[in-house]
């Protein structure tokens, strides 16, 4: 798999039916602050969970500190502030 890093990814928002490209070197909620009213976060970091979103399909690439290993290897959610995709496509309940 290449490095996800490097690379940008489309996020798809199933319920509001936007697609979204999420540069490299961004993150998803960088990307979707603009966009999408009522998301919620804190701490920018991956610790407290406050902007954790469910995922539809994709394999999402957990950078952050607060979801379990468990929880990170079934791949339902994912804390948009610090983690990527490691697909070319993430759909998100959003």
């Amino acid at each position: 798999m290449p490095d996800v890093d490097d690379r940008a990814f489309t996020v798809e928002l199933r319920r509001s039916g936007l697609e979204v490209e999420v540069p490299a070197g961004s993150t998803i909620l960088e990307t979707l602050r603009p966009l999408v009213t009522g998301l919620s976060w804190n701490c920018l970091d991956g610790v407290c969970g406050t902007c954790t979103q469910t995922i539809l399909d994709g394999v999402p690439d957990h950078r952050d500190t607060v979801l379990s290993p468990r929880a990170k290897q079934a791949g339902k959610r994912i804390t948009i502030c610090v983690s990527r995709s490691r697909t070319d496509t993430l759909v998100l309940d959003l």
